[in-house]
């Protein structure tokens, strides 16, 4: 509240935020506000880049702006974010040196012109045609005027101001790094020599298991050689740790199975005689299904039993995909082949666009009802696809070829010559069916249905929890629980790939608040040391616990160049190639490729028009050491033994062509530069993350 005071009494500092932050620069008051924190810090420093601070507090109400009511993953959603404000610091440090911005009249353009931002084009755009929602957008500007936005929508617009405004630096940046790029001549005179010339020559290639393992001691220097050689490769940027995990999967007992099937074996009787069968369907949490099936989209295994009931007959229970189930039929008809209908659609990409597209349609609907407006009038004046000027009218569909949402209603639900409303991915659709065509007369059925889930009942879930306590109570470290888990069949002991502190997907565990406080976990662990707590697994759709997760700190893998001790297994088997290519290679030495494929068992190959721009074997893939060498022999010649990707080989050149004069210099130049100004977008953000200084404090928060 201090701050919004100081901004009152401040007019030409809300001018200036104003000037800079376009029509909707207002809104940003409202991010501003109630930033104290939830853990009592005056100041909740998610993040430092480059000493910027990243607020925890505005961090959060970022999330909670941009995915209200969604149902996307968390950890992935927040990712998002953090990349969203890392990026921004980024990119604003180097466009405010260069003295670059967006300025007002740029930002409206961006917001509602003629060539919208993408952020925009996203979010109010036709995914079928690309084309922006200018009934939606005009809607928001509108209210954005006349100060009537409602507040979840006016803070959603400010950060999406940040987004616009971002995007447009990025691009601007993108732009100015990409002009700079120049090819010399000497630069594509090499390009089109490397394209140009090429080779056909004959190999022998003997595979790494020509030779088996045991053929092959390795030492400690081995491996310490082979780390040295490639060491870019196994650099770590930061400390990882491995988690030892042991998974123990709760499945239903023979009793829990026995009692579920007498419990829907008494509600199957009960459904014969209901007098009425949606009342009971309710009472019993049943599915009253709104579409009519056929039955070749039936389980083949229980269609002729289903689809032969007679009105009011029931079949089951029966068991499928993990339930028993019982079906009533409640009626059968012939289904249309085909329906033709006419649609006003109003586009949607999130639930602030969908909120206002549904109030639109909501207007139509009752306007033309009234007989205040024809359907075709309202299609051409609020539609936004290319319906829109033949009164919306999308011709005859069979089924299946509208999306979901669509298609149900217009063939199983809709009735000529109504009005209904349906939200699908594209956005908030006004129907009107128009005709339908019985050609077939193919028979559909509509079903009710009860369902009982086979799953473990709250007995077998406290004593598959008991098991594991036990197991926990007597190991201390990760030695005591491997040695407790070797008992056990149920249960064995698992090690994760090196995770980092703010990774939150944990092998077979996956994604989650559990998997997440696991690694939080071993971030503060010893090493060795055994987590003193059962972390539990539910099912997301049935609500019953069905995994039980012990966990242990295996490995600590420091930041640099890790010990060989701690990567002996990730590279014993690159090591042992390369041990044994250097055997096959000295068997191979002074011999011809007839010889070799003779004594080795191997067949004699060959390759034709390989270019040095294109280095890739067919059948073999790329094998850069070989081509290397091979390019700088004659025609006639053969390698010496090349120990390569998959295998040794040796080669013989059958022709080597020259490359051809550079002629097209012009055009070479010019592709060179393309391909190198397209991947500059892309790689901006990540050459700016690699030389940033990012103390990286989420962890503690999430």
């Amino acid at each position: 509240m201090a701050l919004i005071s100081k901004i009152r009494q401040q007019g030409s500092w809300i001018l200036i935020i104003l000037i800079a932050l376009g029509l909707g620069g207002f809104i940003l008051m409202d991010m501003t506000s109630g930033q104290t924190s939830v853990f009592g810090s005056s100041q909740p420093v998610l993040a430092k880049i480059n000493g910027q601070k990243i607020d925890v507090n505005e961090f959060n109400r970022t999330e909670s702006i941009l995915y209200s009511g969604s149902n996307s993953d968390v950890f992935a959603r927040r990712e998002n974010i953090w990349n969203y404000f890392v990026e921004k610091i980024l990119i604003s440090e180097q466009t405010d040196k260069l003295g670059l911005g967006v300025s007002r009249a740029e930002l409206l353009d961006l917001q509602f012109g003629l060539e919208p931002s993408p952020v925009i084009t996203q979010r109010f755009g036709d995914q079928a045609t690309g084309q922006v929602n200018r009934e939606q957008l005009n809607q928001v500007r509108q209210m954005i005027e006349s100060n009537t936005l409602e507040p979840q929508m006016r803070s959603y617009w400010a950060i999406q101001e940040g987004e616009v405004i971002k995007e447009r630096l990025q691009r601007k940046l993108t732009s100015l790094v990409a002009n700079g790029f120049y090819t010399p001549n000497w630069q594509a005179e090499l390009l089109f020599s490397e394209g140009s010339a090429f080779l056909q020559f004959a190999y022998v290639k003997v595979p790494f298991d020509n030779i088996d393992n045991s053929e092959v001691s390795l030492s400690d220097q081995d491996y310490e050689n082979y780390l040295d050689k490639n060491k870019k490769k196994y650099i770590n940027k930061e400390e990882r740790r491995k988690i030892a995990y042991a998974i123990y999967n709760v499945f239903p007992s023979k009793a829990d199975t026995a009692d579920i099937y007498g419990k829907i074996s008494v509600l199957a009787d009960q459904f014969r005689s209901a007098s009425n069968d949606t009342s009971f369907i309710e009472q019993n949490r049943g599915v009253m299904s709104p579409i009519y099936v056929k039955k070749s989209e039936i389980n083949p295994m229980f269609a002729d039993s289903i689809f032969n009931l007679p009105e009011g007959g029931v079949f089951g229970p029966y068991t499928e995909s993990g339930a028993y189930r019982v079906v009533k039929m409640i009626d059968k008809k012939a289904l249309p082949d085909s329906v033709k209908s006419r649609h006003i659609l109003i586009q949607a990409s999130d639930a602030n666009s969908a909120f206002l597209a549904q109030r639109t349609i909501d207007s139509l609907k009752q306007v033309i009802e009234k007989g205040e407006a024809t359907f075709e009038a309202m299609a051409a004046q609020f539609g936004s696809d290319a319906t829109s000027t033949k009164g919306g009218d999308l011709g005859y569909a069979a089924p299946g070829q509208m999306v979901a949402e669509y298609n149900d209603l217009i063939f199983f639900q809709a009735e000529a010559g109504k009005l209904y409303t349906v939200t699908t991915q594209f956005g908030v659709h006004l129907v009107e069916v128009t005709g339908k065509k019985f050609d077939k007369n193919e028979i559909g059925i509509r079903i009710a249905s009860l369902v009982s889930n086979i799953i473990p009942s709250e007995a077998t879930q406290k004593d598959a929890y008991n098991r594991v306590s036990i197991i926990l109570n007597k190991s201390k470290s990760v030695v005591d629980l491997k040695a407790n888990l070797a008992k056990n069949k149920d249960i064995k002991l698992e090690t994760s790939t090196p995770m980092g502190k703010n990774e939150f997907f944990l092998g077979p565990l996956g994604a989650g608040v559990q998997s997440r406080d696991i690694i939080r976990w071993a971030f503060d662990a010893d090493l060795e040391s055994v987590s003193p707590q059962v972390y539990v697994y539910r099912d997301e759709n049935l609500y019953f616990d069905n995994k039980y997760v012990l966990i242990g700190l295996e490995d600590i893998i420091e930041e640099g160049l890790p010990a060989v001790e701690k990567i002996k297994k990730e590279i014993e088997a690159l090591v042992i190639n390369e041990k044994k290519g250097a055997l096959i290679a000295s068997k191979m030495k002074g011999k011809s490729l007839e010889s070799l494929a003779s004594s080795f068992g191997e067949p004699i190959d060959t390759a034709n028009g390989i270019t040095f721009a294109n280095p890739v074997i067919a059948g073999v893939g790329s094998e850069p050491k070989l081509l290397g060498k091979l390019f700088r022999y004659n025609t006639g010649d053969v390698t010496s033994p090349v120990v390569g990707n998959s295998g040794v080989y040796m080669a013989k050149i059958i022709t080597k062509a020259a490359p051809s004069a550079a002629t097209e210099l012009v055009t070479t130049k010019r592709n060179l530069v393309s391909t190198y100004r397209s991947q500059v977008n892309s790689k901006i953000t990540q050459v700016l993350k690699d030389g940033a200084t990012i103390k990286d404090n989420r962890s503690k928060f999430f």
